[in-house]
Order: structure tokens, then C-alpha cells, then sequence
């Protein structure tokens, strides 16, 4: 259920970035479910979980098409609690990078290959998401708050706990917990990961072009 909440949110990211874009209902769904299911499908096809989840789960298909009915109809009112939203995305970051994490290993991956696709389980969607609306992926850019690093201290957490045979339910709550409770800070306090030093060149932000 738990990982039903989290598709079902970051499909609703993947919908209202469509409604930004002018995208037709076909343009949500798709954006949707390329959230939504991206990261554990690049995950499942690399460990060699075929058919990946996202095929054979059939829940795990329809609640983005739910998220985006849902947006479809009511975005003005998504967008207005658009905090609530952040709060259930950081919490299936956490989610999907962990359980990606314990997935991998399960599937014979080294620790370290584990905590990268546990990574990938919890980014990869919405790098995805960015890629098909022509945007740069948030992941990349530097005038965004933390997202990637959260999910690295999640998954590294989840692989120490798999090294030292600990993991359980309690512990991967925790580094579930405390993959979401640096996200919310970094949302709230808006940190950001450092660039190069002594930068001679300066990039300034294109500005967002209102589609007619």
C-alpha cells in the first residue's frame, strides 16, 4: 500500500508539470506514469526482475491514471496544496530508495551497485519526466534544493544495514524517515549542493516561455 502512495505522488508531479506545459490529457498520462514507474523500471530491467513490477502489478498502473484524472479536473486545487504534495513525494523518495535498494541485493548486486539502483529507483522517474517536457532535469540543476542526497544518505543507510545484517523493518524505517526528514529540510531551509569553485563562467536561467 505504502508503495502505491508514493507512485500515486509522483505521478501527480508528472501531471501537473504537463498542466504547466499545455499537454493534452494523453501528455498527462504519459508524463504521469514516466514518473510514477520510471526509476523501478530502469531498476527492474537492470537486475533482471522481468517482466519489471510495473507490468505485472496492475495496481501500479492505474494509480497514475488516477493521479492524473485527479489533476486533470481539480490541478488548480493540487497546485494549491502543493506543500502536502511535497511532504508525500519526499516520503516516496525515501520509500523507493530503500526498498530499490534491498530489491537490488536481493537480485545479487554488490552493495554499492544496490544503493546506486536504489538511487535510480527514487530519481530516475522524474529525470525521465524532465527529459520528455524538454526541461533540464531538476537533478542537474543547481538552483534547485536537495533532492538527489537525500536518496543517496537513504540507500547508503539501507546498504550499511544490509552489510551489517541488520536490515529489518524497523531500520529501513528509519533510513526511510531519514531520507524524508532531509528532503523537508532542504525544501524549508532551500539548500543546495555546491558548485565548482571559482567559477570564471556565470549561466544565467533562461526565462520559462508561456506556451500559446
Amino acid at each position: 500500500m505504502t508503495d502505491l502512495v508514493g507512485i500515486f505522488v509522483f505521478a501527480i508531479s508528472g501531471a501537473l508539470l504537463a498542466v504547466r506545459k499545455n499537454f493534452d490529457v494523453f501528455g498527462m498520462a504519459v508524463l504521469a506514469e514516466v514518473t510514477a514507474l520510471g526509476g523501478g523500471l530502469f531498476r527492474d530491467l537492470i537486475i533482471g526482475a522481468v517482466p519489471p513490477a510495473a507490468f505485472t502489478n496492475l495496481g501500479y498502473f492505474v494509480t497514475p491514471l488516477v493521479a492524473t484524472v485527479l489533476v486533470f479536473f481539480l490541478h488548480p486545487q493540487v497546485e494549491r496544496i502543493q506543500r502536502g504534495v511535497n511532504v508525500f513525494d519526499a516520503a516516496g523518495l525515501g520509500l523507493f530508495c530503500v526498498t530499490g535498494t534491498a530489491k537490488a541485493y536481493d537480485y545479487g548486486l554488490g552493495l554499492t551497485a544496490s544503493a546506486t539502483l536504489g538511487l535510480a529507483s527514487a530519481v530516475g522517474g522524474g529525470v525521465l519526466r524532465d527529459v520528455l517536457a524538454n526541461e533540464v532535469p531538476s537533478l542537474l540543476r543547481w538552483d534547485r534544493d536537495l533532492y538527489a542526497v537525500p536518496a543517496i544518505v537513504g540507500a547508503a543507510m539501507a546498504a550499511l544495514c544490509i552489510r551489517f545484517g541488520i536490515l529489518n523493518p524497523l531500520t529501513s524505517t528509519l533510513a526511510v524517515l531519514t531520507a524524508l526528514s532531509l528532503r523537508l529540510m532542504a525544501l524549508k531551509y532551500h539548500w543546495r549542493a555546491p558548485r565548482a569553485w571559482h567559477r570564471s563562467s556565470v549561466t544565467t536561467e533562461e526565462p520559462e516561455r508561456v506556451m500559446p
